[in-house]
């Protein structure tokens, strides 16, 4: 008996059971006792609030700059030629051909950009958690450097530029987004460089690329790339304005590293591992 109880102390401890896991507090913030899950749902929005806001005030302080917004954008113009990019009033020459198409392009400028973020946020929120804190803060990093280059570079669009043979499609065809520039006090219409049309849907591709694991992820890449079509084609937007948010998301995307996939993704895979 004796050598029976000292072998019962001598096994180890088991392992302990599933409601004493649950009962069991895991760190602060996160989801399933694992570090970088999902944050609470009513900090996150609120917080998501305050940074749209920032945001928002932000482009509006960085109105009044009328006349250095248009020297600019003759600035930006020469450049381009100097770099031998392609002329914007080709891509809008190509839309002009239907009037179907412009509607869709209107839409698309107007109705997919702010919409596709939420849905996106939502989705890495509920479905992909480790990687929501590296989401979102790629996107409010990217955000953050373009409301920098808002405040130091105000730029008038394409579209307020007739000598370039360029119109407004949105205001000849609509739908638009847009009231007279002058009278506009939701929208700081100078603040085109760089797009976050562009840079926005650039992030949701490289986010859903990330955590993604089906052969067909990378279909998500045409999601920016119409965008650039768009905003280019309906003179919204300078080919500059594309590059130089992809630059600036290039260098977030390398300073801000997705979280290693050390284990499954949460969720549902998308697909067939590819």
């Amino acid at each position: 008996m004796k050598d029976s109880a000292v072998s019962l102390l001598d096994q180890p401890p088991r392992p302990a059971g599933a409601l004493s896991r649950l009962r069991r507090p895991g760190p602060a913030g996160s989801a399933g006792g694992r570090p970088g899950g999902r944050p609470r749902p009513v900090r996150e929005l609120l917080l998501i609030i305050v940074l749209f806001a920032a945001y928002k005030l932000g482009r509006l302080l960085a109105d009044g700059r009328v006349s250095e917004a248009f020297d600019n954008a003759h600035r930006v113009l020469r450049l381009e030629r100097v770099l031998g990019l392609p002329d914007e009033v080709a891509v809008q020459h190509g839309l002009l051909h239907s009037q179907t198409l412009v509607h869709a392009a209107n839409a698309y400028y107007a109705g997919v950009h702010f919409p596709a973020a939420v849905l996106f946020l939502l989705w890495v929120y509920l479905r992909r958690p480790a990687h929501y804190r590296w989401v979102r803060r790629v996107l409010v990093a990217l955000t953050a450097a373009a409301l920098v280059l808002h405040l130091l570079v105000p730029l008038a669009p394409p579209r307020m530029l007739p000598a370039t043979g360029l119109i407004d499609t949105a205001a000849r065809y609509g739908p638009s987004v847009y009231g007279a520039p002058q009278s506009d006090t939701i929208a700081n219409q100078y603040a085109a460089m760089p797009s976050l049309h562009i840079g926005w849907a650039a992030v949701i591709a490289l986010g859903l690329i990330v955590t993604s694991r089906t052969r067909w992820r990378w279909l998500w890449l045409l999601h920016p790339t119409a965008t650039v079509a768009v905003v280019v084609g309906t003179a919204n937007h300078y080919w500059l304005d594309g590059i130089v948010v992809l630059a600036l998301l290039t260098v977030t995307a390398l300073l801000l590293r997705p979280p290693p996939a050390d284990g499954p993704m949460d969720g549902p895979v998308d697909g067939p591992a590819g």
